[in-house]
């Protein structure tokens, strides 16, 4: 299963374990069992310190396998062949049960140590999806460092009969002590933040302890990145709030327009750029939603969790989201039929009947990789003709599980059972309402600047983008704005991070001068 070349990696890799570990499998007689017993063996041979038990009467889900340490069980399983995006998320398991130290803040490590209780989890993945492997290893994390807590990993291709039976049509979706606790991508302190609400108060009188900054950047896209980046440098106080890293990024598989980089993925550089940030001593407060912006000589931020900071400059960086249909039935099956990332939930969709509604580049690429999962893809698009790429509509014309309805409205979302069945939508040319049936809708209409919270205090257009000038400015005095959820056009990563950078040195001119 593994080439040479990546064998001679994990060799090195594995010669940092400091203890033996046993991975125990359970299979059955399935070509899958004997998939997952090949790479296992394979991993075997490539380090003394790893023994595997092969086991065929047990119970549980198959093929699957558990590490441990002889005499000590971590609480890690994978009931999945992690090969993928995963394959990291296997390594580092491997590396932290066989006692290498993790790459985690002190003060977290400390806080999962000191956590009371059992913590049974269960996170169903996909094997293409970019966000799930960050959910993954923060529970083995978890898993690793605290006896009370444990993690398998369910690859919900693999195990298609349990996905149904629990709903799952979004991934990641984590499950804690049998109820579902989240859906989507997360961070350990995210994580942290859901199960230790002690801790979280804790950190909110941390946060609201902290002295004034000069300037705090809000998101945590290239944009805001940038900005934070050049602030600190210039060597003023610099704070950032933001939910998560990467923004948009991380739904993004291939990056090949950055002019210094021939090609890398989006979880990837976003992991690049959080390194430079905590690289240059910015503040980060993290993961922190900001709710309100109150304009003053010192400019007040508050946060969902109730924090309360103050900054003499604020950059908005909040890039933007997915945009919803905003029908009947839409925010009620998402994550049970409605997704929004084709790459990564497309897997729990195959051989099953599914749409994609819009008619883009986006949707047409969401269409032609569908296509090759699932057993019909019907392509709806508002406008009479699509406005896709030509080569891209070209190829979608070619593939004979494809149907493409142009002038179609949809304005409904069905489901029964928690679950999408189907949807409406009229033939804009005979005025005719059709009903569509089917078991997933992948949403494709483009993206939203996430400045709600924003109105009122800083001007919007029309679209709800932030109004700037070509220093970055907004309406308010000391207040600046990057990125996606701004009026500048051409939405692309270098050009946020440009953005980024003009938004920190106008506001450190501001610094200056007043």
């Amino acid at each position: 299963m593994l080439d040479k070349h990546l064998k001679d990696q994990l060799k090195t890799y594995l010669e940092k374990l400091a203890q033996p570990i046993e991975i125990t499998i359970s299979t059955d007689d399935s070509a899958k069992s004997r998939e997952m017993l090949q790479l296992l063996h394979e991993i075997r041979d490539l380090s003394p310190h790893v023994r595997v038990i092969e086991k065929k009467d047990d119970p549980g889900r198959k093929p699957a396998f558990t590490m441990t340490r002889p005499g000590e069980n971590t609480g890690i399983s994978f009931a999945s062949i992690p090969m993928g995006h995963e394959f990291t998320s296997f390594v580092l398991a491997l590396l932290q049960t066989g006692g290498h130290p993790p790459k985690a803040d002190p003060e977290v490590i400390e806080q999962i140590k000191n956590l009371e209780g059992e913590f049974h989890f269960e996170t169903f993945v996909s094997l293409t999806c970019q966000n799930c492997p960050e959910v993954v290893q923060a529970l083995n994390l978890m898993a690793v460092l605290n006896p009370n807590i444990s993690h398998v990993m369910i690859d919900g291709a693999l195990f298609p009969d349990e996905a149904a039976e629990r709903h799952i049509m979004g991934v990641p979706t984590v499950f804690l002590n049998g109820r579902q606790l989240s859906t989507g991508r997360m961070t350990v302190k995210e994580i942290l933040a859901l199960i230790d609400t002690a801790s979280t108060e804790r950190e909110v009188q941390k946060i609201s302890a902290k002295a004034p900054f000069d300037v705090v950047v809000i998101g945590g896209g290239p944009a805001a990145s940038a900005a934070a980046v050049y602030a600190a440098r210039k060597g003023i106080r610099t704070g950032l709030v933001t939910e998560n890293f990467g923004g948009q990024m991380l739904n993004t598989t291939t990056i090949e327009n950055l002019i210094a980089l021939k090609q890398t993925e989006g979880v990837k550089f976003s992991a690049a750029l959080e390194e430079n940030v905590i690289a240059h001593g910015v503040d980060i407060m993290i993961p922190q939603t900001a709710t309100k912006l109150i304009p003053g000589k010192l400019i007040e931020i508050r946060m969902e969790s109730g924090a309360t900071i103050k900054s003499k400059t604020v950059i908005l960086a909040p890039g933007a989201r997915f945009r919803q249909l905003g029908i009947e039935g839409e925010s009620q099956y998402i994550g049970r039929g409605v997704a929004f990332c084709a790459h990564c939930d497309g897997p729990l969709y195959k051989n099953k009947q599914v749409a994609v509604i819009g008619g883009g580049n986006a949707a047409v690429e969401a269409a032609i990789d569908l296509a090759g999962i699932t057993e019909h893809v019907t392509l709806l698009a508002r406008n009479n003709r699509m406005e896709a790429d030509i080569v891209l509509q070209e190829k979608l014309k070619k593939l004979p599980n494809v149907t493409i309805k142009t002038d179609a409205l949809v304005f409904e979302v069905t489901g029964e059972h928690s679950r999408v069945n189907g949807l409406m939508y009229r033939d804009l040319t005979t005025d005719m309402t059709h009903n569509l049936k089917l078991e997933g809708i992948f949403v494709q209409i483009g993206q939203q600047p996430a400045t709600k919270w924003l109105s009122g205090i800083v001007d919007l257009n029309a679209h709800g983008e932030i109004i700037v000038d070509d220093h970055a400015r907004t309406s308010v005095p000391g207040v600046f704005a990057a990125g996606d959820a701004t009026t500048v056009p051409f939405k692309q990563i270098i050009i946020a991070m440009g953005n980024g950078a003009t938004a920190a040195l106008s506001a450190f001119d501001y610094l200056l001068r007043n």
